[in-house]
């Protein structure tokens, strides 16, 4: 079972919130534009955080979570080495027997 998510452009949702503000009720725009409360929320946060940025639309990503995104990206590879150069140690780092069949 696939879920449609429907797709507003970013004048949708710069207008609904302008609603939201207009109105003062947040509860109320939603049910005027056929939306989830939560929905309007969350734009209303994104445009007071991020202003013309907010929604950049087409599935970029502002260029802050699109550096944090590779940046995450990085440190789960640093995490991986760091963990095989411990391995590694571990193994080097242990006594060898000598094998004295005389």
């Amino acid at each position: 079972m696939s879920i449609n998510r429907k797709h507003y452009t970013a004048e949708f949702k710069m207008e609904a919130v302008q609603l939201a503000q207009e109105l003062g009720n947040v509860a109320q725009a939603a049910r005027d534009l056929g939306i989830h409360e939560s929905v309007l929320h969350r734009w209303k946060r994104q445009l007071a955080g991020y202003g013309d940025e907010a929604f950049p639309g087409n599935g970029q990503l502002r260029s802050d979570a699109e550096t944090l995104r590779q940046l995450r990206r990085e440190n789960e590879i640093l995490r991986q080495e760091r963990e095989i150069l411990k391995k590694t140690l571990s193994i080097f780092a242990q006594p060898r027997s000598r094998n004295t069949s005389s």
